[in-house]
């Protein structure tokens, strides 16, 4: 069957495949089972038509708007749906306007669906607030972004947020055999026959978004020359042409959880903290410096005088990028990441400074001790600032004296652990305040 008599078939016009298998019921939802499984709760608020405002947050294709579908078929009340690329503050009043009609006049609820909520400016999230906070539209809102940056806090405070998670091959799969099968709405009215390399190919390369995997099925079947018997045979060569790499999204959100994955990689894993740099770098087109500069960071956060020499590494790394680029820096760049992670890690320094800024807050202001101050002027010794004991004229260079102020005498700030070269400086310490105790 060619494309054309497939057309015939399906009327000239006809929708796409991925739309006509879109799921009319939560029986034929596919994924998704930690919040719409038999009961959960926005199962039950859906079949017993009691949803309230809610968010739903997950990647493309993992199902937010087919879900809010189905809401449209299961609610006796009004469903309207707005695209926030292209909805203006005017088309949201005039559903909030029409909405107060519904309930004051007939006692009619009205679900507005705004997809893309993400693209809503503030001013548009705005014009919902008071409608929402009055109970005079239920407002669902389906967005890829992370909300707690993109949605305005008043709106995602009344709202109950469900994230949903990616889809898998396995969901991609399930959603293919299901067209290949359905005669009425899918392709099981062509005399199809798929290899299953095939369909794993094009589930694999959809990356478990359905609708993408249910085009490229639909893009081969149409495509594909029939055999003399009228067939249509799905090969792997077939697959391979019918869908193509994906390009990668690289959105803030994206960057700041990869960065983070990083970041927590380097405090634990040499191949995943490589994984992530380089998949940030290669595939989403992130900046080499960004994660040039977590890792000098995490030098001292993670690693700090339990092995110097790291930060030493990654500064290095970053000079070498400067002046040969990428991607000849990469090695450079990778040798020190995984010098990294492969150090003795220590936090002591992040916990100095947090004790330490606990303590500046605490005492508020500080007065250097009279034998701590400048004495390079003439008249220092009368104003009383003296006292002070130089380190270097006593027995391993050191003389225990007060360094704090008054205020904060006694509190102990660093303490090293017994990680890589800190295991020295807590043996330093220890010695110190064992002289100490014992004057």
């Amino acid at each position: 069957m060619d494309l054309f008599s497939y057309q015939e078939q399906e009327r000239p016009g006809a929708r796409l495949l991925a739309d006509r298998m879109r799921p009319q019921t939560l029986e034929e939802y596919i994924g998704q089972e930690h919040i719409i499984g038999p009961g959960k709760l926005l199962r039950r608020a859906i079949e017993g038509d009691q949803v309230s405002s809610i968010l739903l947050y997950g990647p493309p294709g993992c199902g937010k708007t087919t879900l809010a579908h189905i809401i449209s078929k299961q609610t006796q009340g009004e469903f309207v749906k707005l695209n926030a690329v292209d909805a203006s503050v005017k088309d949201v009043r005039e559903v909030i306007e029409g909405a107060r009609v519904n309930k004051n006049m007939y006692g009619k609820k009205t679900i507005l669906f705004l997809d893309e909520v993400h693209r809503f400016n503030t001013a548009r999230q705005d014009a919902l607030l008071p409608a929402v906070e009055q109970g005079i539209i239920i407002f669902i809102g389906a967005t890829t972004e992370n909300p707690f940056h993109h949605v305005n806090g008043a709106l995602l405070s009344r709202s109950t947020l469900f994230q949903l998670e990616p889809l898998t091959k396995v969901h991609a799969l399930s959603a293919m055999n299901r067209a290949l099968n359905d005669r009425e709405r899918g392709l099981g009215f062509m005399d199809l026959r798929a290899d299953s390399e095939a369909l794993d190919h094009i589930a694999a390369m959809a990356g478990g978004d359905i609708r993408r995997a249910l085009n490229a099925l639909e893009l081969a079947a149409v495509t594909t020359p029939s055999e003399p018997d009228g067939s249509v045979h799905l090969t792997m060569e077939v697959a391979q042409e019918s869908i193509r790499k994906r390009n990668i999204r690289a959105d803030e959100s994206t960057q700041y959880d990869v960065l983070s994955a990083f970041h927590k990689s380097v405090r634990g894993s040499s191949d995943a903290a490589l994984f992530w740099f380089l998949y940030a770098v290669e595939k989403l087109g992130m900046d080499p410096m960004t994660f040039i500069r977590r890792l000098i960071v995490a030098c001292s956060e993670d690693i700090g005088l339990a092995n110097p020499q790291a930060m030493v590494q990654a500064v290095t790394a970053m000079d070498a990028y400067h002046k040969i680029g990428w991607p000849e820096a990469k090695y450079n760049i990778a040798q020190a990441i995984l010098f990294a992670v492969e150090s003795p890690k220590s936090n002591a320094t992040a916990v100095a400074i947090g004790k330490a800024t606990s303590i500046i807050e605490q005492i508020g202001s500080a007065e250097v001790p009279m034998h701590l101050k400048d004495t390079h002027y003439r008249g220092a010794a009368q104003l009383g600032h003296e006292g002070y004991l130089y380190p270097h004229d006593y027995p391993g260079h050191y003389v225990e004296q007060p360094y704090m102020p008054n205020a904060a005498h006694g509190a102990q700030i660093y303490q090293a652990t017994e990680q890589g070269m800190e295991e020295k400086i807590k043996h330093n310490q220890r010695q110190r305040r064992n002289k100490h105790q014992g004057r």
